[in-house]
C-alpha cells in the first residue's frame, strides 16, 4: 500500500499542476480548478450548476463564482433549463469548447507520446484499473 499511495501521490501531483498549464493555455485568466468545470462540460453537454457542483464536490457558491468566471471570459453561458423554467443550464460557448477541444487534443498528443512504448494491452490494463478506482470513489461520495 506504501508504494501505491507514493505513486498517486505523484499522479496527483503531476495531474494538478498540468491542468494549471492546460488551463492557462485554454485561457490566460483560467483558474486551475475551473479547466475541470470545461471538460465535464465537453464531455456531457449542458448541466445545472447545481448538478456541477455536487459532481465536483463544492458548495453551490463556489461553483457560481467559478462560472461566473468563466462567462467573463466568454467561455460559457447560461440558459433557461426547458424542463424548469427558474433553473438554468450552463454549457459550453462555441469559443469555450473550441478551445478546449484543442488543449485536449494538444494534451492526448503528449499522452500518446509518453505512452507510446507501452503495449496495447497495458494501456487498457491501466485504463480498467484506473475506471474501477474512480468508481469506487465515486461510490464512496455517493
Amino acid at each position: 500500500m506504501e508504494a501505491l499511495e507514493r505513486e498517486l501521490t505523484v499522479l496527483l501531483r503531476r495531474a494538478r499542476a498540468s491542468s494549471g498549464e492546460m488551463a492557462r493555455e485554454v485561457h490566460p485568466d483560467l483558474e486551475p480548478a475551473a479547466y475541470g468545470i470545461l471538460a465535464r462540460l465537453a464531455e456531457t453537454g449542458p448541466e445545472r450548476a447545481t448538478v456541477l457542483a455536487g459532481y465536483f464536490g463544492v458548495g453551490k457558491a463556489t461553483m457560481s463564482r467559478q462560472l461566473r468566471a468563466l462567462e467573463d471570459l466568454g467561455l460559457v453561458r447560461r440558459e433557461p433549463d426547458p424542463a424548469d423554467g427558474r433553473a438554468f443550464l450552463v454549457q459550453l460557448t462555441s469559443e469555450g469548447a473550441e478551445r478546449f477541444s484543442r488543449v485536449r487534443q494538444a494534451r492526448r498528443a503528449r499522452y500518446v507520446n509518453r505512452l507510446s512504448g507501452w503495449d496495447r494491452d497495458e494501456l487498457r490494463e491501466l485504463a480498467r484499473l484506473l475506471g474501477q478506482l474512480n468508481s469506487s470513489q465515486e461510490q464512496e461520495s455517493a
